[in-house]
C-alpha cells in the first residue's frame, strides 16, 4: 500500500476547515477533485474516513486517529527539505511555537529577538494558549515546541526547564490590601477577584489553594489576557493575580499596585516541552537550546 502525501495533506486540509468546500478554497483546487483524493485515501487503507449525508460529511474515529499520524508525516516531509536547504545556506526552517501568556508577555520577545537575530532565516510562527491546549499541541504535532507551566498532562513529552516566575496580588491603589507590602491568600480571599481565563494554570491554582483553605474563590469577571485583568482590577472590579514581571507592564500606567503573596505556589516553574528533541528539525532544536540556555535553576516535577 503507497500513501500520497498530496492526499494525506488534503485531508488534513478537510479535518481543520471541517468541510471540503472550505479544505478546496484552502488548496486553490476544485471540490470534486478533493473529494476524489479523499475517496481514493479511504480506498488505500481500506478504512472509511468520512460518514456522508446529504449534511455533508463526519469525521468517523478512524479519520480522527490518522489526523496526528498524517501531521507527524507531512511535517517530516517538511523537515526533510528544510535540512537539506540548511547545508547550503545556513540554518533556516520555520518552527511553530505555542506558549503561555505567563512566557509570551515575560520572557519571549528578548529571547525571540535574540534567535531570530543569530538564525535570519528561520520563521517562528507563536501562538498563545493556554498550558493544558500547548501539550495536546506538541503531542499531536499541532507545534514543534511548547513553553508552559510544569505539571502532568498526560502527554507523553519531554520537557526541560527555561524561567521561574512569581505570582503576586494587583489591587487598586485605594484598596485595603494596597497599603501591604505581603498578604496571605487567606486575606485575599475576603475580596472579590477579576479571574484569569478558565482552564488557565492560574485559574487552576487559585481554585486548588481556595479549597484547601475551605473558602470560597469569588470570581466576579473572568478575562483572558493580563491587560484586560489589570484594566477591570484598576476599574474597581476586583483584585487579581498575575506573573511579578507581568504585572509591572502595567503598574505604571494604571492606578494599581503589586503585592506579594506569602504563599508557596506562588513560585513557579515554566518548561518548554517537545514530543520528542531527537525528532525536531535543525531549526527547532537550536531553537530550543537558545531558550533553555538561560534556564534558571529548577527541578521540572516529573509528568
Amino acid at each position: 500500500m503507497k500513501l500520497d502525501p498530496v492526499s494525506l495533506r488534503l485531508f488534513v486540509a478537510v479535518m481543520e476547515e471541517g468541510t471540503i468546500a472550505a479544505a478546496a478554497l484552502r488548496e486553490h483546487l476544485a471540490p470534486a477533485a478533493v473529494s476524489k483524493r479523499i475517496s481514493e485515501l479511504e480506498a488505500a487503507l481500506d478504512t472509511v474516513l468520512f460518514q456522508r449525508s446529504n449534511k455533508g460529511a463526519q469525521a468517523t474515529a478512524a479519520a480522527h486517529a490518522l489526523l496526528g499520524l498524517a501531521r507527524g508525516v507531512l511535517y517530516g516531509l517538511d523537515d526533510i527539505a528544510e535540512q537539506m536547504a540548511g547545508y547550503a545556506s545556513g540554518l533556516r526552517g520555520h518552527v511553530r511555537v505555542f506558549a503561555n501568556i505567563s512566557a509570551i508577555t515575560q520572557f519571549l520577545p528578548d529571547d525571540l529577538r535574540s534567535f531570530m537575530a543569530a538564525a535570519p532565516l528561520v520563521q517562528v510562527h507563536l501562538q498563545e494558549r493556554i498550558s493544558s491546549a500547548i501539550a495536546r499541541a506538541v503531542a499531536d504535532s499541532t507545534a514543534d515546541i511548547g513553553i508552559l507551566n510544569a505539571g502532568a498532562y498526560g502527554e507523553p513529552l519531554a520537557m526541560l526547564p527555561y524561567r521561574e516566575d512569581e505570582l503576586v496580588l494587583i489591587v487598586p491603589r485605594a484598596h485595603p490590601l494596597a497599603r501591604r507590602k505581603k498578604a496571605s491568600f487567606r486575606e485575599a480571599l475576603a475580596h472579590e477577584f477579576v479571574g484569569a481565563h478558565p482552564g488557565s494554570a492560574v485559574n487552576n491554582q487559585l481554585h486548588r489553594a481556595a479549597a484547601e483553605i475551605g473558602l470560597p474563590l469569588r470570581l466576579r469577571i473572568q478575562v483572558s489576557g493580563y491587560d484586560a485583568m489589570s484594566l477591570m482590577v484598576a476599574a474597581g472590579m476586583g483584585i487579581g493575580i498575575l506573573p511579578r514581571r507581568s504585572a509591572r507592564l502595567y503598574l505604571a500606567s494604571l492606578d494599581i499596585r503589586a503585592v506579594a503573596l506569602d504563599e508557596p505556589w506562588v513560585r513557579r516553574q515554566l518548561v518548554v516541552c517537545v514530543r520528542s528533541l531527537e525528532a525536531l528539525s535543525p531549526a527547532a532544536r537550536s531553537l530550543v537550546e537558545h531558550l533553555c540556555a538561560g534556564a534558571s535553576p529548577g527541578r521540572v516535577p516529573a509528568p
